[in-house]
């Protein structure tokens, strides 16, 4: 048997990016952040974003037909507390659009993906997302280890 702290423990040492999943419902925008995120495929292009079931967007995105996933820099962290329902300073509208979807404005980079199938996986479920649209831009990202946030500090970047 697997004990669940020493599995969370143990996967926390795997150092993940952090993005921002936003979504529609009527005419207002939602965003969860999540650093469960990863590609799929490159024919047809696909990413997969994981989500717990018992959270408030896995209705809301099991009902929409597009989603887009922001990849945030280092210096998000406020909009990451802030999706991921932590207190904090209060976040004025951080989103613009891009294919008509809203997506994370200054993000390392932005997709628009339409939902191609859902997934079960225990106690959360795999959206998979065929991009419409992307974008990026230069810059550093934000990290999650152990925990808590990280940084890519002495990493030479590339073009």
């Amino acid at each position: 048997m697997i004990d669940p702290r020493e599995f969370r423990r143990t996967l926390g040492r795997f150092a993940t990016g952090i993005t921002v999943v936003s979504m529609r419902s009527g005419d207002r925008t939602y965003g969860i952040t999540v650093n469960a995120f990863m590609s799929v495929s490159l024919k047809p292009p696909l990413v997969a974003v994981c989500i717990d079931k018992r959270a408030q967007a896995h209705a809301t995105l099991s009902e929409s037909e597009r989603f887009g996933v922001s990849i945030l820099r280092a210096e998000q962290e406020d909009l990451s507390d802030h999706f991921a329902g932590r207190p904090g300073q209060a976040v004025a509208d951080p989103f613009e659009k891009l294919h008509g979807f809203p997506v994370v404005r200054g993000a390392l980079g932005q997709l628009v993906c339409r939902t191609y199938d859902i997934a079960d996986a225990g106690d959360h479920s795999f959206f998979l997302g065929e991009v419409e649209a992307l974008t990026s831009s230069e810059g550093r990202p934000l990290l999650y280890f152990e925990g808590r946030y990280a940084h890519v500090r002495d990493m030479e970047l590339s073009e």
